[in-house]
């Protein structure tokens, strides 16, 4: 996989969720079985132009479920790893439990500007709306008290006429950093040590909800939770972090 601009962040360095949905991508086509839950731990950082390679290992195959694991390197030291569970079984359960927040559709909300550098990144290729948040330029400088934040996202290049992807939803699940901002009212940088992401219901949809809750900001870390939503209020997947938190 080579490392381009395109999929990486403003700090020139591979996006976390990319480097999770590339994991994801290399075990869904080893197994041939879809992703129930995939965790990357980061372990080094890559910039362009670097090639990465992607070693797919199906541990474990069951009549249903397997367990895999990707590791993604560089000239052979390893700069990621991704651990999951795939496969799919038969239920008539289903129901959903937590709750969808209030807050206006996106063509509703007021677009989210695009921080300077982001050209050619990743984040130019991602429409944002500001649902239930504001611009870093307008930041109060006090804790939200609630710790909750909402985004409208989208990335109009990949078709969504079909069921959103478990590749698709790593990458725009991976919005904790924002999270953590809103929360603590302040500018501040955020490097991924983890990244997780559960799959609950694959649906078609053009824009997805990143519905953020930052549980807690303690000794230079952050820990939270994104629920990501179909603009028809259904639940796609759950995705969790563990971040750095540079003020």
């Amino acid at each position: 996989m080579p490392v381009t601009p395109a999929i990486s962040s403003g700090m020139n360095a591979l996006f976390g969720g990319c480097g999770l949905a590339a994991g994801v991508v290399a075990l869904e086509e080893t197994t041939g079985r879809p992703v129930v839950w995939a965790t990357a731990q980061y372990l080094s950082f890559s910039s362009p132009p670097q090639v990465l390679d992607i070693e797919a290992l199906e541990i474990v195959r069951g009549r249903s479920m397997s367990q895999g694991r990707a590791v993604i390197r560089h000239e052979g030291e390893e700069i990621l790893t991704v651990n999951a569970a795939l496969g799919s079984r038969a239920s008539d359960v289903s129901d959903v439990w937590v709750a969808h927040p209030d807050v206006p559709g996106p063509l509703e909300c007021p677009v989210r500007l695009r921080p300077p550098g982001a050209e050619g990144t990743l984040a130019s290729r991602v429409e944002m709306r500001l649902a239930n948040a504001i611009d870093y330029e307008d930041l109060p400088s006090v804790p939200s008290g609630t710790g909750r934040s909402a985004l409208w996202v989208r990335i109009p290049e990949i078709d969504t006429s079909t069921e959103t992807s478990a590749a698709k939803l790593s990458i725009l699940g991976d919005y904790l950093p924002f999270g953590v901002v809103q929360a603590i009212g302040r500018r501040a940088g955020s490097t991924s040590l983890d990244n997780t992401i559960r799959m609950v219901q694959r649906y078609p949809t053009d824009w997805i909800l990143a519905d953020i809750r930052v549980h807690a900001v303690a000794g230079g870390m952050g820990t939270g939770t994104v629920f990501l939503w179909t603009d028809d209020r259904r639940l796609l997947s759950v995705a969790s972090q563990t971040v750095t938190v540079r003020v």
